[in-house]
């Protein structure tokens, strides 16, 4: 295993291979086979060499968001920590019998296309064309790591081909797992600062208002929080009473906008809680009416309204509309403004913290069923537009109300007090309009989870409401 390539015959080795031969030669590695040069690129071979595969898998990731987006150039930067730590390996397994260049060249183009069928996977994924079972985690995984393990068996074949002994291989392989494990570990991280992001601002129509975070805005914020919280009724006497928090911080839809308006009115006219409903929302046009739906907003209005309820007999309903992910986290964004996305944990913590018993908690967005198992209690009743494997649907910017707040709030509600007799009757509803409207990915499959404990509340609840 030398550079000068004993696989050859002499006649076959060239001084000064062509760009395109350095391709054909690097995409033969990728399926096992013998590179048939020996030479090393040029330094402006390697440029172009190194930079195609790079716009390739740049161009493929572009398409995985819909409409206008930015490029973040450091993302893409942070992410050659690992190209800088595979020359370094390869190099420490080369040096210094075999030419770096030649190997970094021809394993540049061996991942070529294994890169690019991650890259085409990654973006059927993210766009919904995949058939179900590859929606799954663990259908994804089964797939992309195949892939993965193809990249990497064509990267250890080449190098045996140009290390100069087994040992400097043997310390080539597990440099490369690490490398590899590293790189799968940051890329399925939610924070991390993605290479392509959607462009809002590009995407709204030139009169929509946008946010503008000054001194003033700040200020204007807190003061609406002030005036939202000190604008909570006395709880009136009497056994249990409904107590509201709706939660829409998804900026960019106006759909959330509007389903969080119809909810709270819904929660005050039919559910007599006028004076006892928060509503934090994340739109340019409320900024001075309603304080934002962030993390912390949603904790200290927890707080709020735990602070002026009966804890142990009166009735949360907390109401959250926004997009889904596949890691159960609730999408956030209020440009220019940082918002984090929301967990069930937190959700979770808040409620307990804060002693409320008695909980109805309402989630519409994409796979919302996993938020069940982390919220079930006793006395809890859980409701979602979605399971935890399938989107939800009338989310997007022609929608007047998501169908899931549209079916169970905004009708079956206004005709019943029980939210088990309106969530049954919704169901059928959704299924319908989903097949009528085309949903190719599905039925969402709504999902409830009613404690034994809020049950007999709730139907106690449902009984004096009615009688008024």
């Amino acid at each position: 295993m030398t550079d000068e390539h004993p696989d050859l015959p002499a006649h076959d080795v060239q001084r000064r291979p062509s760009f395109w031969h350095w391709i054909i030669e690097g995409l033969r590695a990728s399926v096992l086979l013998a590179p048939r040069i020996a030479a090393s690129p040029s330094p402006w071979q390697l440029m172009l060499i190194v930079l195609i595969p790079l716009l390739l898998v740049l161009g493929i990731e572009r398409l995985q968001i819909d409409g206008p987006a930015t490029f973040h150039p450091a993302a893409e930067l942070n992410a050659w920590w690992a190209t800088a730590l595979t020359l370094w390996v390869g190099w420490a397994a080369l040096s210094p019998a075999a030419s770096v260049s030649r190997w970094f060249a021809l394993s540049t183009w061996a991942a070529v296309p294994w890169n690019l069928l991650m890259a085409g996977f990654a973006l059927a994924y993210f766009r919904g064309w995949l058939p179900q079972p590859l929606t799954t985690t663990s259908g994804f995984w089964a797939v992309y790591g195949s892939l993965i393990a193809c990249w990497l068996l064509s990267s250890v074949r080449l190098m045996a081909r140009c290390a100069p002994s087994r040992m400097r291989l043997a310390l080539f392989v597990p440099g490369m797992l690490a490398i590899t494990a590293i790189g799968v570990w940051q890329d399925t991280q939610q924070d991390r600062e993605r290479v392509w992001q959607p462009d809002y601002s590009a995407s709204a129509a030139p009169e929509r208002p946008r946010l503008q975070l000054t001194q003033e805005t700040f200020e204007e914020q807190q003061a609406v929080w002030q005036r939202a919280v000190a604008g909570l009724a006395p709880r009136p006497d009497g056994e249990s009473h409904v107590y509201g928090l709706v939660f829409a911080p998804y900026a960019s839809e106006d759909v959330f906008l509007r389903e969080s308006a119809m909810v709270a009115t819904l929660l005050e006219e039919r559910f007599d809680a006028k004076g006892r409903v928060l509503r934090l929302v994340n739109h340019a046009t409320t900024t001075q009416e309603l304080p934002w739906a962030t993390p912390l907003n949603l904790r200290r209005a927890v707080e709020a309204l735990a602070a002026r309820m009966d804890r142990e007999r009166d009735v949360l309903v907390l109401y959250m509309t926004s997009h889904g992910a596949r890691d159960f986290k609730l999408a956030a964004t209020h440009w220019p403004l940082t918002v984090p996305w929301l967990t069930p944990q937190e959700v979770r913590e808040a409620l307990d913290a804060a002693g409320i018993r008695h909980r109805v908690i309402a989630i519409s967005a994409c796979y919302s069923g996993g938020w069940i198992e982390p919220l079930a209690t006793e006395d809890s009743l859980i409701m979602t537009a979605a399971d935890a494997e399938h989107t939800s649907y009338g989310c997007g910017r022609l929608s007047e109300l998501t169908f899931f707040g549209r079916a169970v709030f905004n009708e079956e509600l206004r005709k019943s007090h029980s939210f088990e007799a309106a969530f049954a009757a919704a169901v059928p509803v959704i299924r319908q309009r989903e097949i009528d409207a085309g949903k190719d990915d599905g039925f969402s499959n709504p999902q409830i989870q009613v404690g034994e404990g809020i049950r007999p509340v709730l139907e106690r609840l449902a009984k004096r409401l009615d009688s008024n």
